[in-house]
């Protein structure tokens, strides 16, 4: 006997879990003493269909016609039972997926696109069949578990810490019209060609250049223009270069746009001579501009903090602003900021 010191009481095993070493020494043992299926169940507490599966999964089969039949052994079955469980889970969907994998951690990596971002680009486009993709939530629990080719540093949005909304402050003095005097309609983000203002800087110590940016709040576009410093005189030189490449368009295109109150905004109401209302948000809130607190938190993928935008050029820095453009958002139907706005630019002209 192989199993002899295998125990015959009637153990503590709970009804529905699995069978243990123990139980099958003592099914073994009661078997050979000639005990019916019933009561061997009575006594390791478990079903007869258990007893008997347990039997059959447990007598090797005949190797020849000679000699007796093999009896049960509670040794293989054990052995049958690991064995069976080491096949029985479900496998992961990324080993199935491996093309649609291949094409997502080239996009992250190349292109910096979100996770969620890549499966609704695919789904949009019909990039790959239904069956040939995972989902979101799959991606991002391949991508903890650690069965996907990328860090978690490459995907870096996974690594930020959330932000409550704080409390308003009063102005304490006025350089144009109050955001609490926007129409609704730029809230509810339903109209076209309302937009946020900021500037990006790169070393704080000194005069330099910075970098000023756009973000309209319906399509999320993205304009962002290098600028020689944080001064009045830049600002309203770059606004002056957009409204020639706008000209008589400018004020549609443009219909508001809402700032902080830096002090290089404080000749910004001159843009209502073309048409554009200009808002201003309480000091120290900057979740009153999300859309653009969220594009200049995108950009510094490209210009880290504590970096001198000197080194970059203007050309260069357009170049950023394009790429994010060409992202898909999920906001968006997975569709590209760029898609959205020349669609707009499109209807603007045409009218």
């Amino acid at each position: 006997m192989d199993c002899n010191d295998y125990i015959t009481v009637e153990s503590e095993r709970r009804q529905g879990q699995h069978l243990q070493r123990e139980e099958r020494g003592a099914i073994q043992r009661l078997h050979r003493m000639g005990w019916s299926l019933r009561e061997i169940a009575r006594q390791v507490n478990c079903s007869a269909s258990t007893v008997l599966n347990e039997l059959r999964r447990g007598t090797p089969p005949r190797s020849g016609s000679r000699g007796r039949s093999p009896g049960y052994s509670a040794k293989w079955g054990q052995a049958v039972y690991r064995a069976n469980r080491a096949r029985c889970h479900k496998p992961h969907r990324a080993v199935s997926c491996s093309a649609f994998i291949n094409w997502v951690v080239r996009q992250v990596r190349v292109r910096d696109w979100s996770l969620d971002a890549c499966v609704g680009y695919a789904r949009l486009h019909k990039l790959f069949k239904e069956c040939e993709m995972v989902s979101t939530k799959t991606l991002y629990n391949e991508l903890w578990a650690g069965n996907l080719p990328l860090s978690l540093f490459e995907v870096p949005d996974i690594l930020k810490r959330r932000y409550t909304k704080g409390k308003s402050r009063i102005h304490k003095r006025s350089m144009g019209p109050s955001i609490e005097q926007r129409p609704a309609v730029v809230d509810a983000r339903t109209e076209l060609g309302h937009w946020e203002a900021d500037t990006v800087v790169g070393l704080r110590s000194g005069k330099e250049a910075v970098v000023f940016t756009l973000a309209e709040r319906v399509t999320d576009n993205y304009i962002a223009v290098r600028i020689p410093g944080k001064t009045r005189e830049a600002i309203q030189d770059a606004m002056e270069m957009l409204h020639a490449e706008f000209g008589d368009h400018f004020s549609n295109v443009f219909k508001s746009i809402t700032t902080d109150n830096g002090s290089e905004f404080e000749d910004f109401t001159k843009a209502k001579q073309w048409g554009t209302d200009v808002y201003f948000a309480h000091p120290y809130t900057s979740w009153e501009r999300p859309v653009n607190e969220r594009h200049n938190g995108l950009l510094r993928r490209y210009i880290p903090k504590g970096v001198s935008i000197e080194n970059f050029s203007p050309e260069q820095v357009l170049s950023f602003a394009d790429e994010l453009n060409g992202r898909p958002r999920k906001r968006l139907g997975y569709r590209t900021p760029e898609e959205l706005f020349d669609d707009f630019l499109d209807s603007v002209y045409a009218a």
